[in-house]
């Protein structure tokens, strides 16, 4: 045999074994799948919860647990809450809070200053004259461990006086307040992301 005969021999074997070559690696590829997406883009965000002060009069206006979703947010839980003895939000110690966005600064169940028991903490706010209002919290009326007392700070009335009124601050009477931070311990404070007051 001559050397063009194996030369031209040898080039046909080599391309009938890439042809093989190739047909398989097309194969895997039909058969392959695509690769699965990472857990986290998987799983659905979490879900991010607010509270709501919907302003009405200084003792009947709402305070709501939202949910944040596309389109108009969701109402969770609703309850009647006061605020101040006027509306004048730069009245310090009297006009119901500002309009805007608060923080939550921290919560307590046990808390014993000139309120006490269940309260939420809110950042500090300037009304539209530049008035800082400070000391801003949603609270009632009880004793440091949650009960009632005999005292009228530690003890809820509607009438005579009504407890709704406020020194500034949000206010709901004590199984509403009980049940609103139940609501929130079982949705997870962590995404309770702070307040919203709007007239």
């Amino acid at each position: 045999m001559t050397i063009k005969s194996r030369t031209k021999r040898n080039t046909v074997a080599a391309v009938a074994a890439l042809g093989v070559a190739f047909s398989a690696t097309a194969a895997g590829q039909a058969g392959a799948q695509p690769a699965a997406a990472p857990a986290e883009q998987q799983s659905a965000a979490a879900p991010s919860y607010y509270l709501k002060f919907d302003k009405g009069t200084v003792t009947n206006s709402r305070l709501s647990l939202m949910r944040s979703v596309s389109g108009p947010d969701r109402v969770i839980k609703s309850y009647k809450a006061g605020s101040g003895t006027s509306t004048n939000t730069c009245a310090v110690g009297k006009g119901w809070l500002p309009n805007g966005k608060y923080r939550i600064e921290f919560r307590r169940t046990n808390f014993d200053g000139l309120i006490n028991g269940y309260v939420i903490k809110v950042t500090d706010k300037r009304c539209h004259n530049g008035t800082k209002r400070t000391e801003l919290f949603i609270h009632s009326e009880m004793k440091p461990n949650g009960g009632q007392g005999r005292i009228e700070s530690e003890k809820w009335t509607d009438t005579n006086p009504n407890d709704y009124y406020s020194n500034g601050c949000i206010k709901l009477d004590p199984k509403n307040i009980k049940a609103l931070f139940a609501k929130a311990d079982s949705l997870g404070w962590s995404r309770v992301k702070g307040l919203v007051v709007t007239s």
